[in-house]
């Protein structure tokens, strides 16, 4: 019986023929999905601000082509650009995406921060595909939340008690030093005469002088943020006056109050005068970003903490663990698209609800029949204004159920509770474990984002913008949704 022959192996054979890219993937691959996606998005703001450079130098990459790298990048799980540039020459769909082109990794990381605001834009046009595609169901939509690791360590962050007793230290090793260095250089000028062979300020002299710099900053930067915190405090105290002062019946009270009201606005602006017109504490979008403690003078809460390296995430708790984080919102509707996603450094979920479903409104121009939420949102008015918004909104707040007849003097929450109980009210609450919690496990499961490559919490936003937008991509591919170029 004869050898049996092995198909022909010759691995350093040119091609003789030009290959052709669509030969190596299926043609259903996402690869394609994804260059057919980026024929139909709207460009032209990357494209405007590349074209307003100069002319003349390196000719830069097609922003069609980058933007498809970092959107098929966040759909597979290869986030960071170092792997991207890596998979450029490793694996087939990178090489196809990009037609053979191998942009440096530095080149896709500028591309991205120079370009994130316009890349965060891109979830709108996603979003706006779905619901053509008629993938958008709202009958019933859900938030939640969930705590993604920042680009730093949470040993990198620092209390303020800590960071003065740092700053004493530092400062008593430096004068330490300079003394040692003066004696050194008049040692020198005995042996070898004054001004010969003159001695460097020593290293360990240096550096502990770049670590104190960069303390008093850290240090400067949280007072002021701490007396910015209690000055926003004081005017809303002096609010809350204000509204005293119009409902109270007696004249003495309401006299009391616009003094009062007076005196805390003196106080705030003798702390922090803050000419901006947005709010110091609230992401663009309207979520309540954390607040540092601090003490009645407006000085930092010796627990107050600021990080080296990442100042804008905070220590937050996640899964029984401390992680220093963000805390990532997404609104999802029952076929699990993102319909609204944004990204706050205050752990707890309350003050959150009603500005995402505000998003949510805005993005897809209709109200759901109904939203829920867990307790983590109740906030005192969140009924009311999700009503005045036509949504009709479900938030837990009470475990165990309520009394089947209601009290006429029940409170706000104790209502929504028995709202949340009834037969109706569990029947689209539980709805929720399956409509956005799933998507949190796509995300940081399947595809494995679990930190942030950016910091600082704009460039979080737009991040976590990009890892949406790459969900909402992948659910269009899978749903079998075939593009039309415009």
């Amino acid at each position: 019986m004869g050898r049996k022959r092995y198909r022909s192996w010759t691995p350093d054979q040119s091609f003789l023929f030009p290959p052709s890219p669509q030969d190596w993937l299926p043609d259903d691959h996402l690869v394609y999905f994804v260059l057919d996606l980026v024929e139909v998005l709207d460009l032209s703001s990357i494209d405007g601000a590349l074209q307003r450079k100069d002319p003349r130098g390196e000719r830069p990459y097609n922003p069609a082509m980058m933007v498809a790298l970092l959107v098929y990048g966040y759909c597979t799980g290869v986030y960071s650009s170092r792997k991207i540039a890596r998979a450029i020459h490793e694996q087939v769909a990178f090489r196809v995406l990009t037609g053979g082109q191998t942009p440096h990794f530095t080149r896709i990381s500028a591309f991205r921060r120079t370009h994130l605001d316009a890349l965060k834009g891109l979830f709108q046009q996603v979003l706006r595909l779905c619901m053509e595609a008629g993938l958008v169901k709202l009958g019933h939509i859900a938030l939640d939340g969930t705590k993604v690791q920042a680009n730093a360590s949470k040993h990198k962050a620092n209390s303020y008690a800590h960071m003065k007793k740092l700053e004493e230290r530092l400062q008593t090793e430096i004068a330490d030093l300079m003394e040692r260095a003066e004696a050194s250089d008049t040692a020198e000028d005995v042996r070898l005469g004054t001004g010969v062979d003159e001695v460097d300020v020593p290293e360990e002299l240096r550096r502990r002088e770049d670590r104190l710099a960069k303390l008093r900053q850290a240090k400067q930067a949280l007072e002021e943020e701490s007396r910015r915190a209690r000055a926003a405090h004081l005017q809303e105290l002096a609010s809350g006056c204000d509204d005293r002062a119009e409902s109270a019946a007696e004249p003495k009270k309401r006299k009391l109050n616009r003094t009062l009201a007076a005196k805390r606005r003196a106080a705030a602006d003798a702390l922090f005068n803050d000419d901006d017109d947005e709010p110091p504490f609230q992401t663009p979008s309207g979520l309540p970003k954390n607040r540092p403690r601090t003490n009645t003078d407006g000085t930092p809460h010796d627990k107050a903490q600021r990080n080296f390296t990442d100042p804008d995430s905070r220590i937050m708790m996640s899964n029984g663990a401390f992680v220093q984080g963000y805390n990532c919102q997404v609104v999802a509707d029952d076929a699990q698209i993102i319909l609204a996603r944004d990204v706050t450094n205050q752990c707890p979920d309350s003050g959150n609800l009603v500005p995402m479903m505000e998003q949510t409104l805005e993005n897809v121009g209709r109200a759901p029949d109904a939203a829920t939420a867990d307790n983590g949102y109740w906030a005192p008015g969140v009924d009311e204004a999700c009503s005045a918004m036509g949504i009709e909104v479900y938030v837990s707040t009470a475990s165990r159920p309520v009394k089947e007849t209601l009290p006429a003097d029940a409170s706000p929450r104790t209502r929504m509770a028995h709202k949340t109980h009834t037969p109706e009210g569990r029947a689209i609450y539980r709805r929720r474990k399956y409509t956005v919690e799933p998507v949190f496990g796509q995300a940081k499961e399947a595809r494995g984002f679990r930190r942030f490559h950016l910091r600082g919490l704009a460039a979080v936003t737009g991040e976590w913008s990009l890892v949406c937008t790459a969900h909402n991509i992948l659910k269009m591919f899978r749903s079998g949704v075939v593009l039309a170029a415009a």
